[in-house]
């Protein structure tokens, strides 16, 4: 399967929706000890620098035990992100790249 937008991914992969009252993405990821934190994306500028941190809050990205929990979050936040100057975002396991750079922009 080819990824070509956020919009291809799932809305959600099993960690609490913060629609549903159950805190934010980032709330579930630190519920998880650090060592179980193998997933993680960086953030590209439109240069397709990495970024140190999230633009919009000034924060790291967070971690995520498993490929789906990164995904839906990424699933969740690109709207975000885009607005805030993130062009790209690439996926990685344990320092290893999954896929990506993924671009944030919807395919005309």
């Amino acid at each position: 399967m080819t990824l070509t937008s956020p919009r291809d991914l799932a809305p959600d992969r099993g960690i609490p929706d913060p629609r549903a009252g159950h805190g934010t993405w980032s709330d579930a990821a630190t519920k998880v000890s650090t060592m179980d934190m193998r997933w993680r994306w960086d953030l590209h500028g439109a240069d397709g620098s990495v970024l140190p941190a999230d633009p919009a809050t000034g924060e790291p990205t967070p971690s995520f035990p498993t490929q789906s929990d990164a995904e839906s979050w990424i699933g969740q936040e690109w709207p975000v992100l885009l607005d805030s100057g993130v062009a790209a975002v690439t996926l990685f396991e344990e320092g290893t790249v999954v896929y990506g750079p993924m671009p944030l922009t919807p395919l005309s």
